[in-house]
């Protein structure tokens, strides 16, 4: 079936735009639910690794550093060159041995994780059911993209599922093509609705007549029909994966993974059962009951939608974090649509009023980025491990997302590698305490939210704050949030979440410039952390410190560093062959995970060049995060944008490359003449690679028209439309807003827009 469906790909129109290129993989199969258990040797090569790192750099301090100072007397320009040389060596050999702790504590987990049976799983859920919604942050997103989410969490064998789609555009667009895209959009939760009505009916059914039968043991006659059951169930979702439109790798991993992946399990049980049967070997009442209502807990689901921008008294900041705070802050409460000037509020009922807006609270909150695939039993497993005694303290339980395999580009290819290996690089880090909450997923306590909240009252409304919305990297903040208050934050160490990377330079300039953005802002919170429990005389250990440090941080010290390696001339004393040496291990060990990840070991040179081309985005990031330091002024919430077609890169970051690749052949020339061979054959290493890179990855095309583009935009403007003058009577006294506000000012505090004001006004 899988060839059949890359036959379909391959034979689709060249006019939908999705060309595979040169260099791409072809394989959409991902790797395996749970991780390989580590041999042995690789375990032992790992601790190598990290002595041999530690060893190569002390010994380059004493040999180089140490005795060129000792032999002296130095120019005052020396002693600053040395200084420096050692700061930025020393801070990128931190960030190399810090990925050697955590891939080494990843392997720990992976030797040892044991996975629960799903009996255990049946058995506990028979007598705990926690309510979990399912929260789907979306902006701007395609239909067909969103829904392929929502039928992913609506598949989740889970006993009590609410799931609601966050929508955070315009409510009121005038353009007629984007009102088309919402109300096709807001239609998503009932079309899955439908479709699960059918198996939902027939599960429902079978429990039913099965519950009002009830024996201590099955005949096999009865087994027989409870196998029949699954099966059908099976051949159900395999017909929906049929009808899947196979458009990109994306369709493939849905119809394969999750729609065929799940039916293949239910047919597998099917087969156990009539294996079971011809044996006849009995099967007990209560387990065939919770056989039952497995299929009923699969194919059941409440689907809503949440438009906080209908509403005034709700955020209407521009990030995802408010638009998941927003929804949050309602929950468990009761409320009825009061109108004013500025649009609907909602007001909680104190009284025994009928209430408009019902929104039920839960134990638990998943979160869920609008473009992420979960697999059949992630709320199941996580929800399963939250519960378990021990883990009370446990607030967010997640899997890090991986990235669907079958990339139709060469830098998604390779965005997908470096997510790949973050995914075993976050495994470790829960390994020693040092886990951060990553955003596409995770399933959070609601009691831990509730203790971080944060509460201010804006234009005589309660603004909630959860999830941290003062950098643009959310999740990290609220992590150590968390942290402060006790709580733990866990990465499940199997496979079971999926999400896209972004498919061409443009998008992925938008991702990586935020996840730049914030770090150094977040770091004092860290340090806070740190003397608190020191205080307490609970100190955290340094490990989980350095590995939190790394991970906000290094961003920033590995971007000017590499900056100055760059365009900076050291002197020639400085280098010496047991620098390499410290950093060989971090490149083999790197090159080993891309291998374990499927990748090309040769991978690594393609992440050095991909990652040069990157520096000026992430020097972009970590100066925002200085701006925001300075000002105090939030930087905005830049999404990725979700298209189709190619996203357009901005001028700077297509001429910042073309400098970096022009300075490193000026440097090899300049170090080649003064016979400088070592400084010379690194600049000429950087410039082979980030030409590659440049070539591979942004293209010389398209490089062309963004730099063309941008070099052009200035001279053009937008032609705004006539604003047509509401009659001069209507001006007279908005009498409304007097009642409301007490007088004739307009300003609107929560951010509603001129348009949105006027489009309230004239339909109140």
């Amino acid at each position: 079936m899988i060839k059949k469906l890359r036959s379909v790909l391959t034979k689709r129109k060249k006019s939908d735009g999705l060309r595979r290129q040169w260099g791409t993989e072809k394989n959409t199969e991902p790797l395996g639910i749970v991780h390989d258990y580590p041999s042995v040797r690789k375990v032992a090569l790992s601790r190598i690794a990290i002595i041999v790192t530690v060893l190569f750099w002390v010994a380059y301090v004493v040999s180089t550093i140490v005795r060129q100072f000792y032999e002296g007397p130095h120019t005052y320009r020396f002693i600053l060159e040395s200084t420096g040389y050692l700061f930025v060596m020393t801070l990128l050999t931190f960030s190399a041995l810090m990925y050697l702790i955590a891939r080494q504590g990843a392997f720990q987990r992976f030797s040892k994780h044991v996975r629960p049976p799903r009996a255990e799983l049946e058995k506990f859920f028979e007598d705990n059911q926690p309510s979990i919604t399912t929260l789907i942050p979306s902006y701007n997103e395609e239909p067909d993209v969103i829904y392929k989410t929502l039928l992913s969490a609506a598949l989740q064998e889970y006993p009590s599922m609410r799931i609601v789609l966050l929508m955070d555009d315009n409510p009121h667009a005038s353009d007629a093509a984007t009102a088309e895209r919402l109300e096709k959009t807001r239609s998503i939760g009932r079309k899955i609705e439908k479709l699960l009505s059918v198996p939902k009916k027939h599960a429902l059914l079978a429990l039913s007549s099965f519950e009002s039968k009830p024996t201590k043991r099955l005949t096999p006659a009865q087994i027989r029909k409870l196998a029949k059951e699954y099966i059908w169930a099976a051949d159900w979702l395999d017909n929906q994966a049929d009808k899947v439109a196979i458009v990109d790798h994306v369709d493939i991993f849905f119809a394969d993974q999750v729609l065929r992946a799940l039916a293949d399990e239910l047919r597998l049980t099917a087969d156990a059962l009539n294996a079971s049967a011809t044996e006849k070997v009995t099967l007990p009442y209560v387990r065939a009951l919770r056989l039952y209502r497995r299929l009923v807990w699969i194919f059941t689901t409440e689907m809503d939608v949440f438009e906080r921008k209908r509403f005034a008294s709700l955020s209407h900041e521009a990030n995802k974090a408010m638009n998941i705070n927003s929804y949050i802050g309602l929950m468990g409460g009761k409320y009825y649509q009061q109108s004013t000037p500025e649009g609907p509020i909602l007001v909680p009922i104190t009284t025994r009023r009928k209430a408009d807006v019902i929104i039920p609270d839960s134990d638990f909150v998943l979160t869920l980025d609008a473009d992420s695939v979960l697999l059949r039993d992630y709320c199941f497993r996580l929800v399963y491990y939250a519960m378990r005694p021990g883990n009370e303290k446990v607030a967010v339980v997640q899997t890090p997302y991986s990235s669907f395999r079958g990339a139709m580009t060469r830098i998604e290819r390779l965005a997908g590698a470096t997510t790949d290996l973050q995914h075993i690089l976050h495994q470790g880090k829960t390994y020693y305490g040092a886990t951060f909450w990553v955003g596409a997923n995770a399933i959070i306590r609601k009691t831990a939210l509730n203790e971080i909240v944060e509460k201010e009252w804006v234009g005589g409304f309660e603004i909630k704050r959860y999830v941290q919305d003062r950098t643009v990297i959310e999740d990290t903040e609220s992590s150590i949030d968390l942290a402060l208050k006790g709580w733990k934050l866990i990465n499940y160490p199997e496979r079971l979440s999926y999400s896209a990377t972004p498919p061409d330079f443009g998008s992925l300039i938008v991702q990586r410039r935020r996840w730049a953005n914030g770090g150094l802002l977040i770091m004092p919170k860290l340090l806070k952390r740190h003397r608190e429990h020191k205080r307490l005389r609970e100190p955290i250990s340094y490990i989980e410190l350095y590995l939190r440090t790394n991970y906000m941080t290094s961003i920033a010290w590995a971007s000017f560093g590499l900056l100055f390696l760059l365009a900076y001339p050291y002197d020639s004393r400085l280098l010496s062959p047991l620098v390499l040496m410290a950093a060989l291990p971090y490149f083999l060990a790197m090159a080993s995970d891309l291998h374990y990840c499927g990748y090309k070991r040769s991978d690594i040179f393609r992440i050095y060049g991909f990652n040069l081309i990157l520096l000026p985005v992430n020097l972009a990031g970590v100066l925002k995060s200085i701006q925001q330091a300075i000002t105090g002024k939030k930087i905005p919430f830049a999404r990725t944008p979700k298209v189709k077609n190619r996203t357009v890169a901005p001028f700077i970051y297509i001429a910042a490359p073309l400098a970096i690749i022009v300075l490193s052949l000026l440097t090899c020339w300049r170090d080649f003449m003064a016979e400088n061979w070592a400084n010379s054959a690194f600049a000429a290493f950087n410039a082979t690679v980030a030409i590659w890179a440049f070539v591979s990855y942004i293209g010389v095309g398209n490089a062309l028209v963004d730099l063309w583009r941008g070099a052009t935009d200035w001279m053009y403007v937008d032609i705004k439309p006539p604003v047509t003058k509401a009659p001069v009577q209507d001006l007279s006294l908005n009498w409304r807003a007097v009642l409301y506000h007490g007088d004739t000012d307009k300003h609107l505090p929560l951010g509603v827009t001129a348009y949105d004001q006027e489009l309230q006004e004239t339909t109140v």
